[in-house]
């Protein structure tokens, strides 16, 4: 079934929107460690930890390629990749071999992703609501049954509890029987109130931070996902690797950014940190503190295949 009256509005859009631009301040302070192409948690395995020399970036592509992975999917299989944002794992499942359709609420992603990628055989950019799906979006049909595979890393726990249950009901009909959707997503421990994670949140820092309200229960997730008619082949925690080592590193920032000689040393680290007054500072690690309340958060990878026709 269609979900063509879930929507998300102008201005829940623009307030998405705002989180991945260069004005937020969050991201300003990432992007000087590696934070740009991609902007998701990253997946930190124990063997892989000394590359944070580096930065975080490989940590993120890690979870982007263990993602794509999940979809086992073959060279020619069409592909959305729902929320791509700035196109990054668009352009990887093209480069891979199968034709992606990246897809996002933001216009201005949209022309990021176009502008870095758009060039790629295989791979396409769209503006477009995954919870509410139109037929056709700049010359490309979007047909039930029409796509092998559907990918969100990472990106539904911007679309509220009836966005997410609209968003599978939406994967499940663009899927051919047979394919799979691979989604990545924040979620809190069966039977947790969602009312939890607010009062983990008092001051909204984090909600505000990332624009969203709160996380989706994992069995209730699950039952979004059969009710759209998907079977469950797997659900894969990775809270450990992910969550728990990338909050880590958010509370490692915050002890430095809460002093004068942490920032000092940031600034020698990073020169384009000395823009930051000292309001921003402040802001800044009173934010990346609020992150405890993840300490309360799951982070899952479910595998859902739509059943293949009988």
């Amino acid at each position: 079934m269609a979900s063509a009256d879930i929507t998300i509005d102008d201005d829940r859009a623009r307030e998405i929107a705002e989180v991945y631009t260069d004005n937020h301040l969050l991201l300003r302070f990432l992007s000087q460690f590696g934070w740009g192409d991609l902007v998701n948690i990253g997946y930190y395995a124990w063997p892989t930890l000394p590359a944070l020399a580096g930065g975080l970036a490989f940590f993120q592509r890690s979870l982007v390629n263990r993602s794509i992975g999940l979809l086992d999917a073959r060279p020619g299989d069409r592909v959305i990749d729902a929320s791509c944002g700035r196109g990054w794992s668009t352009a990887e499942l093209a480069a891979r071999g199968y034709r992606a359709v990246g897809l996002d609420l933001s216009p201005e992603q949209i022309e990021r992703a176009r502008r870095r990628f758009g060039s790629r055989p295989r791979a396409s950019f769209h503006v477009a609501d995954v919870t509410a799906l139109p037929a056709r979006v700049d010359g490309t049909e979007l047909r039930d049954g029409g796509f092998d595979r559907v990918h969100c890393l990472e990106a539904a726990f911007h679309y509220g509890s009836e966005g997410r249950r609209a968003f599978l009901e939406e994967s499940h009909r663009m899927l051919r029987p047979g394919g799979r959707l691979v989604l990545v997503d924040f979620t809190l421990p069966a039977g947790t109130d969602p009312a939890e994670f607010a009062a983990a949140d008092p001051r909204h820092l984090v909600r505000t931070a990332w624009s969203f309200d709160t996380f989706e229960p994992v069995d209730r997730y699950v039952r979004f996902a059969t009710d759209a008619g998907f079977t469950v082949r797997r659900v894969l925690d990775w809270s450990r690797p992910s969550l728990r080592r990338g909050t880590a590193l958010v509370q490692a920032a915050a002890a430095l950014t809460d002093s004068t000689a942490g920032r000092a040393a940031l600034c020698a680290a990073r020169p384009r940190l000395r823009a930051f007054t000292p309001d921003d500072w402040a802001h800044l690690t009173e934010v990346l503190r609020a992150h405890q309340a993840f300490e309360k958060v799951h982070y899952a990878a479910f595998v859902l295949d739509k059943p293949a026709a009988g």
